[in-house]
Parts: structure tokens; sequence; C-alpha cells
């Protein structure tokens, strides 16, 4: 499996993205300016957008693409099919219930095995979740101090509208698929579909 080992705050300052979205709490002291000054082509754009969304996630080309041709198949728009996909993954999801620091742990978590959907134990991080499915620690994992700790420190994270979140018993029900105005970054859909649609 291939693992992406760049670090995070240098990728994200590289794609204009605060290191907030990945659940860092840190800021690069860097020149916020200095990839300013080169001129980006039209495909430079396409390109660093395409790959915001797959750093932001977690995901490789390969997933990346079929999402997009699944998306292409959806009623609507693509690009904004395209974000309610990566959002309703299963360790999105875990990430923005506040069980995990960032999507990364929140990937490594539900392989391990530590979530059940609908009373169900569900250990691919890939999973995407339905209107109406509930999803919880399981059993075993809620007596566990680290989602405790875990859920002390993401207290000020605000729980998207899309989940009815209830952090007393550590689960969250899907209401309603997320939408492009759910998303707590700045994202252009339109150039991913202009760079596949090529």
């Amino acid at each position: 499996m291939a693992i992406n080992r760049e670090p995070i705050l240098k990728r994200c300052r590289y794609l204009g993205i605060s290191p907030a979205v990945m659940g860092i709490a840190k800021e690069s002291n860097r020149n916020p300016n200095a990839n300013k000054r080169k001129k980006v082509s039209e495909y430079g754009m396409q390109l660093k957008e395409k790959q915001k969304l797959k750093f932001i996630y977690g995901v490789l080309e390969k997933p990346f693409r079929h999402y997009y041709e699944l998306a292409e198949k959806m009623e609507g728009k693509a690009g904004e099919n395209l974000i309610t996909i990566l959002e309703s993954r299963l360790d999105n999801i875990a990430f923005r219930m506040g069980l995990a620091l960032t999507r990364r742990e929140a990937r490594q978590l539900v392989s391990h095995g530590h979530f059940c959907v609908n009373g169900v134990k569900v250990d691919v991080p890939s999973y995407r979740v339905k209107v109406g499915d509930v999803i919880e620690l399981c059993d075993n994992s809620k007596k566990l101090d680290k989602f405790k700790d875990t859920a002390e420190a993401t207290k000020g994270r605000v729980v998207p509208l899309w989940l009815e979140a209830n952090k007393d018993a550590f689960s969250a029900k899907v209401v309603r698929m997320p939408v492009k105005d759910d998303i707590d970054y700045e994202v252009e859909e339109t150039f991913i579909v202009e760079l596949y649609s090529k």
C-alpha cells in the first residue's frame, strides 16, 4: 500500500490550505506568499485543486478517479457530487465526529475495527454511509481512555449540520447527505471536472 510521507505543513502551504482543515493546530512560520510568485497555468490550477482534495481526504489517484466516475453518473453537478462522496466516507465521519484528531488517525482507527455502522463492525475506511445510518464506537472501544481524551481535545470542533452527533454516547446519525456548503475549506471543484473531462 502506498504511504504519503510528505510533511503535512509543507504540503498545506503548497496547496494553500490551513493546517486546521487537516486537524493540526500548528501554523507554518514560513512565507505564505512564496508560491504566489510564479504564474500558474490553467492546467496547473486544475491539478492543484485535484491534489488539494486528494490530500485532505487521504485518497490516492486510482480511488479518486473511481469516485469522480461515480460522481459523473449521479444526478446533479459532478464536482459537488464528488465532494459528497468524499465527505460520506467512514474515516471522514469519524474525524468529523471528533473521535480522531486527524483524518489519517481516523483512517487507522476505522481499519483497526473501532467503529460500527448500524450495529455492525466496519473496518473499511472508504465505506460510504447513507442517510439514516448510525455510526458509533464499538462497545469495547467506548471503554478506552484514548477516545475519552480525544473527545475532550476536540470539544471545540464544530460537527457539521448533516450529522446529528451524540458526544456522550460516541455516536452520530447521518441526517442528510453532505453538500458543498458544509465543508470548511475552499475548493474549486469545477477545475477538477475540467481536468478529468479533457
